[in-house]
């Protein structure tokens, strides 16, 4: 009898097993299908924005104010997830966050009005840089880095950037458009209309998926405090992994400062008018270096593995740096271009690698809050970029591409630094 009840319990405890493993399942790819579809978004739109703003007449300093005011929403956004996105609920925050997204895509359709444009850029998500550096991203890791093991963090955070990738170029492709209606008789303007409602209705979609994702995604509850002091509740919920994100926070806010003078929109821009490229040269273009983005990050693990995480940070990304520099000297279109591309096949591999490493340094329980710090640094840095690059790309400034050549410096001075300071520091799941 008691062998007959031990048996019906250890099949119980498969089944739940069983069961908790299928619902995590199902979570993770509709995390990665919600970021394919964001990614899907942001590849058109950073194609097309500069082009179309500048075509409504804004000077590129406009432009580039317009790019910092979105970021620096998305920085405030990052902050206040960082604070009650766990006890708001997860699913909830994702909801919203994708409305406010189809919002952006409205206004920027439909109103020239510049005041009513920084509004907009400023409360919603533009996703000017191609990749995301929206606050949708702390909460993506956060969740899964909870609902997977250790030994396949890597791999899932690799995936989930793979795909985004991948979406960023086909976004990218999406946005030759406007040419093809041009060939068949009707505007670029029309084009690049459906193309604004297109990235709204995409933000529906991901809207409605985030109702999809299982209470499993959801935070574990953490011990109430019955008086906490205003600094308790307006700073991150970080306890002993405190020093350790805040010297990540300071190294990843010098590496988002240099990404943002050479956001994918302003990179767009920059080729456009000092070389008179077409817009469905553009679009191809930047598929092709998105594309490569994607397929490099099929190397992050093999290379993580071997080598560790943060080697595969620092000696991936040097190079990329390097390349990147070299865009402002290429007398050319195709060697410009030639550069671009190879600098693409390299930028991206520290990205899944960071994240799994920000993970691995941090308490399960302060996951949330360190994804948050990191991207609010992320954001913090590259928020102001983008109006001193639209500075750097008037008159003569433009044919000398200095904000290529500043991002690739500090760039590479943030890989050096991260390897002095992290080198010695021991993750116990650095190689997995």
């Amino acid at each position: 009898m008691s062998q007959s009840t031990s048996d019906r319990e250890r099949k119980s405890g498969f089944l739940k097993q069983d069961a908790t493993f299928s619902a995590s399942l199902h979570d993770a790819r509709l995390i990665i299908v919600m970021r394919g579809l964001r990614s899907l978004a942001y590849g058109l739109l950073a194609v097309i924005l500069g082009v179309t703003l500048i075509g409504e007449g804004f000077s590129l300093v406009s432009i580039g104010v317009l790019i910092t005011v979105s970021l620096v929403g998305d920085m405030l956004s990052t902050y206040v997830i960082s604070l009650f996105a766990d006890s708001w609920g997860r699913r909830r925050t994702l909801m919203v966050l994708a409305l406010f997204m189809a919002m952006t895509g409205v206004i920027f359709g439909l109103v020239v009005s510049y005041p009513v444009l920084l509004l907009a850029a400023f409360f919603g998500t533009l996703g000017t840089s191609g990749s995301e550096t929206a606050p949708f991203l702390p909460i993506d890791q956060a969740i899964l880095a909870q609902i997977t093991t250790s030994a396949r963090r890597t791999l899932l955070f690799a995936r989930y950037n793979l795909i985004a990738s991948l979406s960023v170029a086909l976004g990218a492709l999406v946005a030759g458009i406007p040419a093809v209606l041009i060939a068949v008789g009707l505007s670029q303007t029309l084009g690049l209309h459906l193309l604004f409602g297109m990235y709204a209705l995409i933000s529906l979609v991901v809207a409605g998926l985030s109702l999809r994702l299982s209470s499993s995604v959801e935070a574990p509850e953490r011990p109430t405090v019955a008086f906490e002091s205003l600094r308790q509740r307006l700073v991150p919920p970080l306890h002993r992994s405190r020093a350790m994100v805040w010297r990540l926070t300071a190294l990843f806010s010098v590496d988002a400062l240099a990404g943002g003078l050479v956001v994918q929109s302003l990179m767009v821009l920059f080729f456009h008018l000092r070389f008179n490229v077409a817009l469905s040269l553009l679009a191809a273009l930047f598929f092709g270096a998105n594309l490569l983005s994607a397929l490099s990050f099929l190397a992050a693990v093999p290379l993580a593995r071997r080598f560790g995480l943060l080697n595969t940070m620092v000696f991936t990304h040097l190079p990329s740096n390097i390349l990147l520099l070299l865009v402002a000297f290429a007398p050319t279109f195709p060697l410009a271009a030639a550069c671009l591309l190879m600098r693409q096949m390299l930028s991206q591999l520290d990205v899944p690698t960071r994240q799994a490493y920000t993970m691995a340094l941090v308490e399960p329980s302060e996951r949330t809050a360190a994804a948050s710090v990191t991207s609010l640094a992320r954001s913090i840095g590259s928020s102001g970029s983008p109006v001193l690059s639209g500075l750097l790309l008037q008159g003569p400034l433009l044919i000398v591409g200095v904000p290529f050549i500043l991002a690739g410096l500090l760039k590479a001075a943030y890989d050096l630094a991260l390897w002095g300071l992290f080198r010695h520091v021991h993750v116990p799941e650095e190689k997995l």
